[in-house]
């Protein structure tokens, strides 16, 4: 057992926009957040793009595979933000569920997938505000 709030991410294909949180997640908290990510029908790749964008802000994603969503990563994060997977992200009671509507990054170019890491980048620094608060390590 860990003390860490675990952070989950979840997108259709765990290609583009979670794997972009996860790497922004990674990168800000270091150790101190316990990161995962998935998709509900997973790639069989990280977008090239998303790994270009976030490589243009130092932060390495090339080594990361799209993951399928399994019952037991959601229940052993307590926080999941889900960017787009609709119903196909399992409900547990007692865990966070947060919603994030961000533009899908597939196709696109990296020039427009830069605001889209970049949105990424805010909302994620929101989060580990939350998560370092005292009020949220009462909660977990």
């Amino acid at each position: 057992m860990t003390d860490r709030p675990s952070v989950l991410f979840v997108c259709v294909h765990n290609a583009g926009r979670s794997q972009m949180a996860a790497g922004w997640l990674r990168h800000l908290a270091g150790d101190a957040v316990e990161v995962r990510s998935a998709g509900s029908i997973p790639g069989d790749q990280v977008n090239p793009v998303a790994v270009a964008a976030m490589a243009e802000v130092g932060i390495d994603i090339s080594d990361q595979e799209p993951k399928v969503l399994t019952t037991e990563a959601v229940e052993a994060s307590d926080v999941v933000i889900t960017m787009g997977c609709g119903d196909a992200c399992p409900i547990f009671p007692g865990k966070r569920y947060l919603d994030w509507a961000l533009e899908d990054p597939a196709g696109k170019g990296v020039e427009s997938v830069r605001p889209i890491r970049d949105e990424i980048e805010s909302r994620i620094r929101g989060l580990l505000t939350e998560l370092q608060s005292p009020r949220s390590a009462s909660v977990r």
